[in-house]
């Protein structure tokens, strides 16, 4: 049996280099607004931030169930794979990706650090894609059985609810808000489970017409009942790897301004929002708010 501590010394993980930075922008300082960014993107140069958050616990409990292969989806630009493959091999557990949609004329920087480290990749079309999301068990019966630990799209698993929920013992510090982008909720749902009473996460979503995010949040939490948590569908910019330049131009200025790298598919989305709901007066003179770095930074090599 292995436990995962041992694991993340394995890989180079460091959970202690998350730390909460405090932001000082004009906007911030004129609304009366405290924000501080929790670094996740610092966990890993690979798989940082909620990739390796989710990702740990269902890692952890393939391995001490003697599973040596490891199936999942995604897309041609996917952190989670891009994540799970480096796990794969550093580990020297067989990973295959399933990704969504014809093989790229070219091939990106995702795909190839895929195949280098060792993931077999079998494109698949889209409607075989959506019958994929609808398997949610590591024991799912795909419809070719490929005889190994199935692992949903985005690692979206209760074992990582367990995971992202440890971001909450690592915030040492009075707030009222957390906020992050979100891909498939994952993360809004393990943090809405532990959250104290009277704190709230609010959630940006990526995607055009994301409003499936709200039913697979409920499906992943369990509870009906929960009402700390909101998602936001004003700011995916048309939709999932979609940008602008008005987007680019506050993400310069942002890194600019505080030296910390983002990306305009999650992060970038979610800071540009919720700036945009601080200068609307969204939030009370005085709230505290921690937004989440949820990596995904290789996502910029493209």
């Amino acid at each position: 049996m292995v436990d995962i501590t041992e694991i993340e010394s394995r890989l180079g993980i460091n959970i202690k280099a998350a730390i909460l930075e405090p932001i000082q922008h004009p906007v911030l300082e004129e609304r009366g607004i405290e924000l501080h960014i929790k670094r996740d993107d610092l966990l890993h140069p690979v798989i940082s931030g909620n990739k390796w958050r989710k990702l740990k616990y269902t890692l952890l409990s393939a391995m001490n169930n003697n599973h040596q292969h490891l199936i999942s989806m995604g897309g041609t630009y996917s952190n989670h794979l891009h994540a799970l493959a480096y796990v794969g091999n550093k580990l020297n557990i067989k990973t295959t990706g399933l990704i969504r949609g014809e093989p790229p004329e070219k091939e990106n920087q995702t795909l190839t650090d895929l195949g280098k480290w060792g993931m077999t990749l079998e494109f698949v079309s889209r409607s075989a894609f959506r019958e994929l999301r609808k398997h949610r068990t590591h024991n799912a019966k795909l419809e070719k059985q490929y005889g190994g630990f199935w692992i949903p799209e985005g690692g979206a698993t209760q074992d990582a609810l367990r995971g992202v929920g440890e971001i909450l013992d690592e915030i040492n510090i009075d707030f009222d808000t957390l906020t992050l982008g979100c891909g498939t909720g994952t993360t809004l749902a393990g943090l809405a489970k532990v959250l104290p009473d009277k704190k709230r996460v609010l959630g940006f979503s990526s995607l055009k017409g994301g409003g499936f995010l709200e039913k697979d949040v409920k499906k992943l939490i369990k509870k009906n009942s929960l009402t700390n948590w909101s998602i936001n569908f004003d700011y995916h910019f048309g939709g999932f790897a979609k940008i602008s330049e008005e987007l680019i131009s506050f993400i310069n200025e942002f890194q600019t301004h505080t030296n910390i790298p983002l990306e305009p598919i999650y992060n970038g989305k979610m800071l540009f929002g919720l700036f945009d709901l601080v200068k609307n007066d969204r939030f009370k003179k005085g709230h505290k708010l921690i937004a989440i770095h949820t990596g995904g930074l290789q996502g910029n090599r493209q």
